[in-house]
């Protein structure tokens, strides 16, 4: 096993190419949503965490989209013209279409949530939402539907190194020089995952999928506490574990 120590131009040539399998393996997401600001805004924003998007801006159009597109999972608007999202949803579910559907909408009474659940939805979540939160229940409907939202293949390197740390992508097991540092396995399991991208960020909604697989009843919040105690076991080495606002995390080397 050889450890490579990645310099400028070999993380940007590794990242390009990295970028070509994540897109290959993206997960596509058809959005219904008539509002184009919104619409735009969010196909821009998951498309930057590594989603591809197919979009309609209306009843028709979304049934069209779905059938030639046939995406991993929808995200449907309810109020929408020509048809409203429940006969989208109604007709999707009548000619056989299984993908999850999560639908987003400014109607979060408990009636409108039983409606859509009762057509076929998969998952509710009402305007105005949190794109960390948005990104945690795509994935999480993807794991229970058993399509694997995309993620980073583990074997890219042998290992790699950050400043003074050196992460063994065979075993996990994340050393400074000889010695192994004393983490625990969420913590080990969130500086694993960024190590693989250096000098990238990765969301929330990412690191949380990789820290708490099939955990269920742990809170979303609990990424910030794992994240926080990290950092303070970092201190002593050279790696700097930052925080980008609206973004999430990434670590870096310290000059």
């Amino acid at each position: 096993m050889t450890a490579c120590i990645l310099g400028v131009e070999t993380v940007e040539a590794l990242s390009r190419e990295l970028g070509k399998v994540l897109r290959s393996r993206a997960m596509k997401l058809l959005l219904v949503e008539d509002e184009p600001t919104l619409r735009t805004t969010l196909q821009r924003s998951l498309e930057r965490r590594g989603f591809t998007l197919v979009c309609a801006a209306d009843g028709p159009g979304a049934l069209a989209a779905w059938a030639h597109a046939r995406p991993d999972l929808v995200l449907l608007d309810l109020s929408l013209p020509g048809l409203d999202g429940l006969e989208v949803l109604a007709r999707a579910r009548a000619s056989g279409w299984a993908q999850p559907v999560l639908i987003l909408t400014a109607r979060g009474t408990v009636g409108d949530r039983v409606l859509g659940l009762n057509a076929g939805a998969d998952d509710y979540l009402a305007k105005p939402f949190d794109l960390d939160e948005l990104e945690a229940r795509i994935r999480a409907l993807a794991r229970r539907s058993g399509r694997p939202a995309a993620t980073l293949p583990t074997d890219w390197v042998g290992s790699v190194q950050c400043a003074d740390l050196r992460l063994d992508t065979d075993s996990g097991a994340i050393y400074q020089g000889a010695r192994a540092l004393e983490l625990t396995p969420r913590e080990t399991a969130m500086l694993g995952a960024l190590m693989r991208r250096p000098g990238q960020a990765l969301s929330k909604a990412q690191l949380f999928a990789a820290v708490f697989p099939d955990e269920p009843d742990v809170q979303y919040e609990a990424i910030e506490v794992v994240a926080y105690r990290l950092r303070k076991k970092l201190s002593d080495t050279r790696v700097q574990l930052m925080t980008l606002r609206g973004l999430g995390y990434l670590v870096k080397a310290q000059a």
